[in-house]
């Protein structure tokens, strides 16, 4: 719509208003908005009654960008529209910018129709503005209508003013109802006014009132109101109790409760027991909580067979919170006749609760139920033991390797064996399990011989490098690599021409713990650059590019020429990551014929090395015809300026 003047804009607009046509209504009520056009107020209005959703949509925009007065005094009646959508449309616009003539609504709530006084209760929680919580608080105290009362005590929650807890206060004289909402108000205020109110009500309050009270104290933490909480469990429900119980828990926080008086953790400790019977997870989850700081011996049976009953698949943080009150406590009787029980679930929760105590005085537990448990329950007691275990506990673990055949079990015991250094003949254990007929267990077996890092088990390696088995020379040659090059450097560099590929990559592999100091026996190495096996030459790439020095990127170059794409890309990636200038022409020279995938590549080295002919290459891509090397080319060429910046 062209409109030459203000004021014809404005005629237009209004015109268009009227008009039957949706699209040039809808149009002009978007226009409406943005010129602030006060005229259009009723047209607005009558426009989002519509039928047509994108005019009321636009209606509804204009309205909220005019705003003032006029807009709501306009809007006011649609709240009794017979139509719900324009109402919720009126009522949303309201919440928005009633706050612009909040005395406008005043008389809408001393009317006769009290849905509406509920409409503009709600409408005034929204309107930030210390009027709007003086018109709610005399509708609080005043209407005759328990909806309207609740609704008002919601909005005062919502504003969060200090000065309304008063109002709220009086209203707790109100139907159980409106008492709820009074409850939840003074909880969001979250003053000190609005606590001790609370906590005065407390004692005046029905049962379920007084029990949303606790739940609000317990939201607000304040540390005040423990002394308060302490002394109202007495002579109280025991659902009021258990609610009073989680909030000193929520407000004291963890080990805060042992700074409480002997008697008074005794006496708290006695309601934390109770509370676990309650059917609230909340409730139970809060006591385990309390019960973590302050639970002692007697407490683990109470919270085993509270465990018990749990499913920790469908609640896993109550199953969670129980076994961390247990491991909290320690290892104790109860603990230990639980691992001795014949009841898996029941030893199965001791188990997890021990794992995270790491006690050591449980181990002997572990190992003797090893032998009469299923499977799952062996795995997770060799574990544990394997994790916490010494020296004295290696007759047990070859034991495990004589006796079991579960390969979890195996590469557990392995695993400790691995780890004992000063233990004698361990080395002739791990080094045996590399004949093991699992794979799983021959390569724990080699990262337990390789942790022993023993000048023993490097000669036998060093024997097995020669092995006419293609398993037993890789896995020789993996752990030579790992335990020095250097010392092993002939039985690595005769592996660099063994007739099986994998082996010949395991030696290149080797390098790759030396860093740049590798570049010294490049003269072995780079005959591996033409090697038969993609494999071997990705690998010596690799190498390459992780000793990054002069000497090895014309060989990176040379590389770019291998007939496999991945080579290629490994190349192109290591020269990128090198900055290494000299390869930007064969990279640009690539370009022409290489394959997106390669392309992409090359644009993303070319980015990392920059200077003015990366940057002249990259630049000329900008227009490729395929998008994603468009978008890819346009991020380099910004590297490039970003790092001269």
């Amino acid at each position: 719509m062209s409109m030459e003047t203000p004021q014809a804009s404005a005629s237009d607009i209004l015109e268009a208003l009227r008009s039957g046509d949706n699209d040039a209504a809808r149009s002009a009520a978007f226009s409406a908005g943005d010129l602030a056009l006060k005229e259009a107020i009723p047209y607005l209005c009558e426009r989002i009654k519509s039928g047509n959703i994108g005019v009321q949509e636009a209606a509804e925009y204009g309205l909220r960008k005019i705003r003032g007065p006029q807009a709501i005094e306009a809007l006011l009646p649609l709240l009794a529209s017979d139509e719900a959508p324009v109402r919720n449309v009126a009522m949303d616009i309201l919440r928005e910018i009633g706050v612009d003539a909040i005395d406008a609504m005043q008389p809408y709530l001393r009317g006769d129709d009290a849905d509406q006084r509920i409409f503009i209760t709600d409408i005034l929680g929204y309107c930030r503005s210390h009027r709007s919580a003086i018109l709610l608080g005399d509708a609080l105290l005043k209407d005759p209508e328990v909806n309207v009362r609740y609704q008002a005590a919601v909005s005062l929650g919502n504003l969060a003013y200090p000065e309304s807890v008063n109002n709220l206060c009086q209203a707790m004289h109100d139907e159980e109802w409106v008492q709820f909402a009074v409850v939840e108000a003074l909880a969001k205020i979250n003053d000190p006014a609005a606590i001790s109110a609370l906590i005065k009500l407390l004692p005046l309050s029905s049962v379920l009132v007084s029990a949303a009270i606790v739940d609000a104290l317990g939201e607000l933490g304040d540390i005040k109101t423990v002394p308060m909480l302490f002394n109202a469990l007495e002579n109280v429900s025991d659902i009021l109790r258990h609610k009073i119980v989680k909030a000193i828990v929520q407000i004291l926080k963890g080990r805060a409760l042992t700074l409480l008086a002997p008697k008074s953790q005794e006496r708290l400790r006695e309601y934390l027991l109770d509370a676990l019977t309650d059917n609230d997870e909340e409730i139970q989850i809060a006591a385990l909580q309390g019960l973590s700081s302050i639970g002692t011996g007697e407490a683990s049976n109470d919270i085993l067979t509270l465990a018990q009953t749990i499913d920790p698949e469908r609640q896993p943080e109550l199953y969670e919170a129980a076994v961390r009150a247990l491991a909290a406590i320690g290892y104790n009787e109860v603990v230990r006749d639980a691992l001795r029980s014949e009841d898996e679930t029941r030893i199965t929760i001791a188990m997890e609760a021990c794992q995270l105590m790491e006690d050591k005085r449980s181990l002997e537990e572990f190992k003797n139920l090893f032998w009469r448990v299923g499977r799952e329950l062996q795995r997770a007691a060799v574990a544990e033991v394997a994790q916490l275990g010494t020296c004295d506990d290696v007759p047990f673990f070859l034991s495990v390797i004589d006796e079991c055949k579960d390969a979890e079990v195996l590469k557990s015991a392995l695993a400790f064996f691995g780890n004992q250094h000063t233990c004698p003949d361990v080395e002739d254990v791990v080094f045996a399990q590399l004949d093991h007929r699992y794979v799983d267990v021959k390569e724990m077996a080699l990262e337990a011989c390789i942790n022993l890092h023993s000048a023993m088990l490097n000669e036998r390696f060093k024997k097995r490098a020669h092995s006419d088995d293609v398993m037993q020379r890789m896995m020789a040659v993996y752990a030579l690599g790992r335990y020095s090059v250097t010392e092993n450097i002939a039985e690595i560099t005769d592996a660099l021409e063994d007739a099986d590929a994998s082996i010949r990559r395991v030696a290149v592999e080797a390098f790759l713990n030396m860093g740049a100091a590798a570049e010294r026996y490049l003269p072995r190495l780079l005959p591996r650059l033409y090697d038969e096996d993609k494999d071997v030459r990705l690998a010596l790439v690799d190498l390459l590019g992780q000793i990054g020095t002069p000497a090895v990127m014309p060989h990176l170059i040379t590389a770019l020429r291998d007939e496999n794409d991945w080579v290629r890309i490994r190349a192109i990636e290591a020269l990128g990551v090198n900055k290494n200038h000299e390869a930007v022409p064969t990279l640009a020279g690539m370009l022409e014929d290489a394959e997106p995938m390669v392309v992409l590549r090359i644009i993303e080295a070319l980015g990392r090395i920059g200077g003015n002919v990366a940057f002249g290459v990259l630049l000329g891509m900008t227009d490729h015809e395929d998008p994603e090397i468009q978008h890819a080319a346009a991020d380099a060429v910004a590297a490039i300026q970003a790092e001269q910046e």
